[in-house]
């Protein structure tokens, strides 16, 4: 069955009124576990970037979106009904470690593009409608300019 935006919420919304709906485990563990380098990080798109790259695990939502697919796949076999996007850190704020700030938005996309194309190729095999919620994580920037923060 394919579901529309609109059908696939109210089905959702059912089946959280029977059961409590599960929601995928930690993307950055299972990226952690790809052992991924930093050639990995960088892809041939970046090959020359002038900032290491390694740690960057939203970057490879560009330089390896078959690993990201593969992991939110894992997820929705292992039986969850919600996936998250691999879009902790896509803000400009985050990605300035790594010069990238102008890429944040591309990344976005391109982790929620990564999502949903994996959430309906499960809907359309189990005939189960599947969820996918956009992540954001804290900046690692303090808000306060305050020597005290009590």
């Amino acid at each position: 069955m394919a579901f529309d935006r609109s059908s696939r919420l109210a089905a959702l919304e059912a089946e959280a009124q029977k059961r409590i709906l599960v929601l995928d485990g930690a993307m950055g563990t299972m990226i952690q576990r790809l052992k991924p380098s930093e050639e990995d990080y960088r892809g041939a798109r970046f090959a020359d970037w002038e900032k290491p790259l390694k740690g960057n695990n939203d970057l490879l939502n560009l330089t390896k979106p078959e690993a990201i697919a593969d992991i939110h796949r894992a997820y929705f076999e292992a039986g969850a009904d919600l996936i998250e996007t691999n879009t902790f850190s896509a803000t400009s704020i985050a990605q300035a470690d790594y010069a990238m700030e102008d890429l944040a938005a591309e990344i976005a996309r391109e982790g929620a593009r990564i999502g949903r194309e994996v959430a309906d190729a499960v809907e359309a095999e189990t005939g189960t409608p599947r969820a996918v919620a956009g992540a954001i994580g804290p900046t690692n920037k303090t808000l306060s300019i305050s020597p005290s923060v009590e």
